[in-house]
C-alpha cells in the first residue's frame, strides 16, 4: 500500500502532550476541533507525547467525528506503563525535559514485535478508535553512542517492522514507516525493509534539507514512499522562537535564520509561509504537520501554506545560496 493523506497540512499533536508548557485541557480539545473545522483531516500522535496525554486528548476531541473522514497515525517503540516516575528526570535523550508537564507514567523502549502489538492496542484505547491508518516506528535511531543506533534500528526492522508489515498485509493498517529526526535511518530502512514512507522531523525544511536531498528524497520517489514533514519550523526557530532541535539555537543557526529572515523582509514574505511552502514543494512530500497548542494557530498555518509568495523571492533564495541547488521550489522557480 502507499501513504495517502487528504490534506497537505496536517496536525501534529506533540504540543497536546504539554510540550514546553502545561496546556489547559479545554484549550487542547478546542485546538483539535479548530483543526477539524478548518478542514484538516490528518492527525498524528505518539505515546511519547506527554506519556499518552496527547493521544488521550486527541481521542476525546475526535470521537464525535466520523472515523472514515480522516487519516490517523501514531507511533510504536515506546510503551506507557502504569508505574509513575519523576517527569523531570526522564531520559528522553536530546528531547530532554520536553514533556516534563505531561503525565507521570513511566515510558520504556520496546521495538519488539510483541511490544509493537501491545503499543498499538494501548494507543487504540487512548485514541478511542478501532483502527489506525499509518503507524510510525518512533525514534529507533535515537542518540546512542557511536554506531550503536544501527543495532537498535536493525532490531526494530526485525521486530516492529516485521509486525507492521504483517498488519499491513492483513489490512489492519494501511501503511507503516519510521518517525525520526535523522535521515540515515530512513535510507537504511529502505534498504532493509519495505516501508511506505517516513515522518521526518526537521530534516526537510527551509533551514535544513541538504542531507535529505542526497539520497532519501530520490530513493523515496523511486520506491513510491511518501514523506510527511514534521517540525517544518525546526522546533520554532523559523517561527520566531528560540529553539532548534529542542535546544536553544546556536549562534551559527541564528545567523543562518537571520539571512533567511532578511530576504523574507526584503520581499515582504512571512518566513513561516516560506518554510511551509518550501517543504511542500518536493514531489515526495505528502504533507507537513506543524504543531499547534492554541486554536488560533490552526487558521494561521493554513493561511501561511496558501499565502502568495513571488517567484522572484524563490529565485533570489537560490541565487544567494540559501537553499541547496537541487531543492525543488514552489512554482518551479
Amino acid at each position: 500500500m502507499t501513504i495517502s493523506i487528504p490534506t497537505k497540512v496536517g496536525f501534529g499533536t506533540a504540543p497536546l502532550g504539554n510540550m514546553y508548557r502545561n496546556i489547559p485541557e479545554q484549550e487542547a480539545i478546542d485546538t483539535v476541533e479548530a483543526a477539524w473545522q478548518q478542514g484538516i483531516r490528518y492527525f498524528d500522535a505518539a505515546p511519547l507525547y506527554g506519556a499518552g496525554l496527547a493521544e488521550l486528548r486527541l481521542g476525546e476531541a475526535l470521537q464525535h467525528h466520523p472515523r472514515d473522514a480522516y487519516v490517523l497515525s501514531t507511533k510504536v517503540g515506546r510503551l506507557i506503563l502504569d508505574e509513575v516516575e519523576d517527569t523531570t528526570r526522564r531520559d528522553l535523550g536530546e528531547k530532554g525535559g520536553l514533556f516534563e508537564h505531561g503525565l507521570p507514567n513511566k515510558i520504556v523502549y520496546d521495538y519488539s514485535a510483541d511490544g509493537t502489538l501491545r503499543a498499538i492496542e494501548a494507543s487504540l484505547k487512548r485514541l478511542k478508535t478501532d483502527r489506525l491508518d499509518i503507524v510510525w516506528i518512533h525514534d529507533p535511531a535515537r542518540d546512542f553512542h557511536g554506531d550503536a543506533w544501527k543495532d537498535v534500528l536493525h532490531g526494530a526492522m526485525t521486530g516492529a517492522a516485521a509486525a507492521l508489515t504483517r498488519l499491513r498485509e492483513e489490512g489492519v493498517i494501511k501503511a507503516w514507516g519510521l518517525g525520526v529526526n535523522r535521515v540515515e535511518p530512513c535510507v537504511m530502512a529502505l534498504r532493509e525493509a519495505d516501508p511506505d514512507g517516513f515522518l521526518i522531523a526537521g530534516r526537510y525544511t527551509l533551514l535544513d534539507h541538504a542531507e535529505a536531498l542526497q539520497e532519501l528524497m530520490p530513493m523515496s520517489l523511486d520506491r513510491g514512499a511518501r514523506i510527511v514533514v514534521g517540525g517544518p519550523y525546526n522546533s520554532g526557530i523559523l517561527a520566531g522562537g528560540e529553539h532548534y532541535e529542542y535546544q536553544k539555537a546556536t549562534p551559527e543557526i541564528l545567523a543562518r535564520v537571520e539571512s533567511l529572515r532578511a530576504l523574507c523582509t526584503e520581499f515582504g514574505v512571512d518566513i513561516r509561509a516560506a518554510a511551509l511552502q518550501f517543504s511542500l514543494a518536493h514531489p515526495a512530500v505528502a504533507a507537513v504537520i506543524p504543531g499547534a497548542s492554541r486554536p488560533s494557530r490552526i487558521a494561521e498555518n493554513l493561511a501561511l501554506a496558501e499565502a502568495t509568495i513571488p517567484s522572484a523571492f524563490w529565485r533570489e533564495l537560490r541565487k544567494r545560496g540559501l537553499v541547496s541547488p537541487g531543492a525543488p521550489l514552489p512554482g518551479g522557480a
